[in-house]
């Protein structure tokens, strides 16, 4: 093979792993959404949920960066969660600018139950993959996606 045929193998299975990571991570966002709704919880409420359950009270200002939504949804997320009775404002006492997403009882009581259920469920999910099979492809993941953010197109 010359390096032109090399070239064009490149680029067919670059296209092709492209298309397959895509289409594997529709299938696994799709099982772990019924998995979530499963609980009375739309995806963007359980990702707000799970960040202050797992690194406790944030600013609003700054959940949309952490749970990679658009921070004009924070706003209305955290209204229906505190409609719920998962969450409730803090202001910050230290800076009136500031505001705190606060889980509440109702709240931390809610994700003692479901978190286990859902970790269970995210476990059958890739249980298409033994434990060294996943390793590997977190590092490849991983690799590839620091690879794409620093290159220039």
């Amino acid at each position: 093979m010359d390096t032109q045929d090399n070239k064009l193998l490149e680029e067919d299975i670059s296209l092709k792993l492209f298309v397959v990571l895509s289409r594997a991570l529709q299938s696994i966002k799709k099982r772990v959404e019924e998995d979530i709704k499963s609980f009375g919880l739309n995806p963007t409420e359980f990702a707000v949920l799970e960040l202050l359950y797992s690194k406790g009270a944030q600013p609003i200002q700054k959940i949309g960066d952490k749970v990679l939504i658009a921070s004009s949804s924070i706003t209305y997320v955290v209204d229906k969660l505190e409609k719920k009775k998962f969450l409730e404002r803090k202001p910050c006492p230290k800076d009136r600018r500031i505001t705190y997403a606060v889980m509440t009882t109702e709240g931390t009581e809610l994700m003692n139950e479901i978190f286990p259920k859902h970790k269970h469920a995210i476990q059958e999910i890739c249980a298409g993959l033994d434990l060294n099979e996943k390793k590997n492809l977190i590092q490849q993941l991983k690799k590839l996606g620091y690879y794409a953010q620093g290159i220039e197109l």
